[in-house]
């Protein structure tokens, strides 16, 4: 019965997830011959997608008579503090046959303190990682600073609900049945606790895009889905 229910569960984050990675990369709008880094994106879900986005229009411009040189100028750079999940990146672009593509660059590094020439990046994501910076203010500015001009910032992280009585069942979901979950499954309460705990420390949309905005982005602007539980924040380097 357990594992019916948690093999149910994880479809069911899965397909979520997939959905809020689709409508990340929908919002950057890649384009071929472009210079993105990926922040925090390790296993690799932001860049394959942006690579897939990438093909689609290559494909179309080919069909359309026109060169394909920009597609092989194409660059995505995936940043990530923690070399294991960048392994695991490795491995499943291999497995998606993107092995060899030198589209795809791996690099270890810190999201406050990012290895990148200033204005080298059409684009920059984070997905799912800024919440664990220590200090996000110094993320920001990293962000806004390896960035051209005309560049876009884009963000998806958990975030607060603002529906009164969706927060109510949510709070209760967080607090009692993820640890719980954690607790029977991986046999790990205090991990599943600190993610919760993780969630309510970052700051409300309208803060966090405040915090954007004073780190010199313009056009500030966010997205809640599922009411909030996720939420989309861009801005854009003028």
């Amino acid at each position: 019965m357990y594992n019916v229910f948690f093999s149910c569960l994880h479809f069911f984050i899965f397909l979520l997830s997939n959905i809020f990675f689709f409508r990340l990369v929908s919002k950057l709008h890649p384009f071929p011959g472009m210079k993105h880094l990926d922040v925090a994106g390790g296993t690799g879900d932001v860049a394959f997608r942006i690579i897939d986005t990438i093909n689609s229009v290559s494909r179309t411009a080919i069909q359309d008579g026109l060169e394909d040189e920009l597609r092989n100028e194409t660059r995505v750079y995936v940043c990530d503090i923690n070399p294991n999940m960048l392994n695991v990146g490795k491995k499943r672009a291999v497995e998606r046959g993107l092995g060899e593509d030198p589209s795809i660059i791996c690099v270890e590094g810190n999201a406050e303190t990012l290895s990148f020439e200033d204005g080298s990046m059409d684009g920059y994501t984070i997905a799912f990682g800024i919440r664990n910076v220590t200090h996000i203010d110094k993320a920001l500015a990293e962000a806004y600073r390896v960035l051209k001009r005309g560049g876009r910032f884009l963000c998806l992280e958990l975030s607060h609900v603002d529906t009164p009585i969706f927060k109510e069942l949510y709070d209760y979901y967080s607090f009692s049945v993820i640890p719980a979950i954690g607790e029977l499954v991986a046999g790990d309460r205090a991990s599943y606790q600190y993610l919760v705990e993780s969630i309510r420390r970052f700051p409300s949309q309208g803060m966090f895009a405040s915090m954007i905005a004073e780190a010199g982005f313009q056009k500030v602007e966010y997205e809640n889905l599922v009411g909030g539980v996720v939420a989309i924040h861009s801005g854009l380097k003028f």
